[in-house]
């Protein structure tokens, strides 16, 4: 079941001899439960391209269809529904709230939403993640591959259609880098979560089901990977 479809997507910025295409009639769809892995350099307009399927920027023009809604026909304050429902974002930074610990930044997307928090499932998701004993804790407490894992379950808690991580393990070392790749995967698998991750890594990209090359605001190549 296609839950993501992309049509002759564009972004430019500037005017005339200034005029960037970061993305040039882009298209593609995704399969419900995919893992996909966008790969491209530094410029090459793959993290437009995130920001453009969750709602975070607007295209110049072409359209994107979640679960076949047209996305960019919404009004702001249903854009900003879909952003908090429809979409989990992980960002190479983490994004975290300070003074708030592990539960309350985990489940503040339904509190937002004035919904109230499925106990069982936060309850899940944090021994999943391993992070049963550091539920109280405050991000300044916590390593970097905990807080990462931390904005893992908040982009899960809403079950949301599209799970987009940005250079996920770029701030980790390699053992944290491992681990995150792994609970994202194990999300794809145990949650059927459908996943689209930015990275400049192909070796990392490889832990995907497919690839997709972007390349000066094209894509070249668009492959499953050989499990």
């Amino acid at each position: 079941m296609e839950i993501l479809k992309v049509e002759n997507l564009c972004k430019t910025y500037g005017k005339g001899e200034t005029l960037v295409k970061a993305l040039d009639h882009v298209s593609f769809s995704v399969e419900k439960g995919e893992f996909v892995a966008i790969v491209g350099s530094s410029g090459s307009g793959k993290s437009t391209l995130l920001h453009i399927l969750g709602g975070v920027d607007r295209p110049t023009s072409g359209k994107i269809y979640v679960e076949g809604e047209d996305v960019y026909k919404l009004n702001e304050t249903n854009l900003a529904v879909f952003r908090r429902r429809q979409v989990g974002l992980i960002y190479q930074f983490y994004n975290l709230i300070p003074i708030l610990n592990v539960t309350e930044n985990m489940t503040l997307p339904i509190l937002l939403d004035n919904k109230k928090v499925d106990q069982s499932y936060l309850n899940e998701l944090v021994e999943t993640l391993g992070l049963k004993n550091r539920v109280g804790h405050l991000p300044n407490e916590l390593s970097g591959g905990q807080q990462q894992r931390v904005s893992i379950g908040r982009a899960l808690m809403n079950h949301p259609a599209l799970l987009l991580a940005d250079e996920p393990t770029g701030n980790l070392d390699s053992k944290a880098s491992k681990e995150i790749v792994e609970l994202l995967k194990l999300s794809n698998k145990k949650y059927k979560q459908t996943i689209i991750m930015i990275t400049h890594d192909y070796n990392l990209a490889l832990n995907a089901n497919r690839i997709i090359t972007i390349d000066d605001g094209k894509i070249i190549s668009d492959e499953k990977v050989q499990s």
